[in-house]
């Protein structure tokens, strides 16, 4: 897990395991979107997730290109947007894939103004 907003390609014609800008013919679009929900939570906005392993990882404004990060061949993200037309961005909203109980009314906090500006967007 990490903290940031994803979004398309995962895949790149490539398939390098990191490091390839994949731009979609929407990228602007997708970055738009991925920046709304990224600037209203405290901690993706600062790209700087500070994941345990994984501590030097950061983000520019708390988004990323899939590919950029690391390369998903047959992702959904991108076949629903290439198939179906459905534009969606993948959340990572915790360094943890299954917090504690004890943390989720805090990450319901952290991601409670995002989720609304995104939907206000949408």
């Amino acid at each position: 897990g990490s903290v940031v907003a994803s979004y398309p390609y995962d895949d790149s014609p490539t398939h390098r395991p990191t490091g390839v800008y994949s731009k979609s013919a929407d990228d602007e679009v997708f970055k738009y979107l991925a920046k709304a929900y990224a600037s209203h939570h405290p901690i993706m906005r600062t790209g700087k997730p500070n994941c345990p392993g994984e501590e030097g990882e950061t983000f520019q404004d708390g988004i990323t290109n899939g590919a950029q990060w690391y390369d998903v061949e047959g992702g959904m993200q991108d076949y629903n947007y290439v198939w179906a037309n459905c534009f969606e961005i993948t959340l990572e909203l915790s360094c943890c894939k299954y917090p504690p109980t004890s943390e989720l009314q805090q990450e319901w906090e952290n991601n409670r103004e995002s989720l609304l500006t995104f939907i206000e967007k949408v």
